[in-house]
């Protein structure tokens, strides 16, 4: 019976109430394709065992949305914090990009990540923003590869990804002797750190630092070791001691993850289902 809950059983009913009302054989034919039975069967899940399973839940996210974190990631498809971080709907404000970078603030340039930004602090109230990296980035590789004579070979990701280039000059210059290779991985991490850097321009994170109601927290994602590195020192408390030194920025190591609460419930059902 468990087919009834996935593309196997929806497809065909979706597919006989279109041909009853006239439908759109375009609609009809698309059913077919793979990748759209795909979501279908996803969205099915959802709905069946989370939905339909927690309707308390849903009507009070109907109301309003109260996310503790501001969550920058990468648009990379293999690290969705959703998944890695089990964030349930409604825990985070979420926006990625190429290389989850933060640019400083400019109200000429990058009104977007502005516009998360303000609206996620100033409105949403987050208690937290979390600028999370993670391994074998492709948008760090491409800066990192990025050619010196400033030629370009796209359109937009090399312009973007030109706002770590502060990050690929310190990584360049502390650890000339490695390899290409553990210098795109040093520039992950370097890159958080200049993001949570650039976060301290914007007037309402300066704001919601200084009045406590605000921490900035940096991480990076291993998924080939599956390990999870978070630090604790945020720029707000500064990144020197009284005597003018660096501080050593204190770090959580996370091995391994489960899945919990909702995200239990999804996991289950899909393993049911198939």
């Amino acid at each position: 019976m468990a087919h009834k809950h996935t593309s196997k059983g929806f497809i065909p009913r979706f597919k006989k109430l279109l041909r009853d009302k006239d439908g759109d054989e375009e609609v009809i034919d698309q059913l077919q394709d793979p990748a759209v039975a795909n979501i279908v069967d996803g969205f099915m899940r959802f709905k069946t065992c989370i939905f339909d399973q927690h309707p308390d839940i849903f009507n009070q996210l109907a109301k309003e949305q109260k996310p503790k974190f501001l969550v920058f990631a990468c648009s990379d498809s293999r690290v969705s914090p959703s998944h890695v971080l089990d964030f349930h709907l409604g825990e985070a404000f979420m926006a990625s990009n190429i290389g989850n970078l933060v640019p400083a603030f400019n109200q000429l340039r990058y009104s977007d990540v502005g516009a998360v930004i303000e609206y996620a602090v100033s409105h949403l109230k987050v208690e937290n923003i979390l600028v999370m990296g993670h391994s074998r980035c492709g948008g760090i590789e491409r800066l990192m590869e990025l050619p010196g004579d400033g030629s370009t070979k796209y359109d937009f990701v090399d312009d973007w990804v030109k706002i770590a280039l502060p990050a690929k000059i310190k990584v360049k210059a502390q650890y000339p002797h490695l390899s290409l290779e553990k210098q795109k991985a040093k520039c992950e991490r370097e890159a958080v750190n200049l993001s949570l850097s650039n976060l301290l321009t914007y007037p309402y994170v300066q704001k919601g630092l200084e009045n406590k109601s605000l921490a900035l927290r940096g991480g990076h994602y291993d998924f080939v070791e599956g390990k999870a590195i978070a630090s604790v020192q945020s720029p707000a408390n500064g990144d020197q001691n009284n005597n003018g030194e660096e501080k050593e920025k204190k770090k959580i190591v996370i091995v391994g993850s489960g899945w919990a609460g909702l995200g239990a419930a999804h996991h289950l059902c899909k393993q049911e289902l198939n």
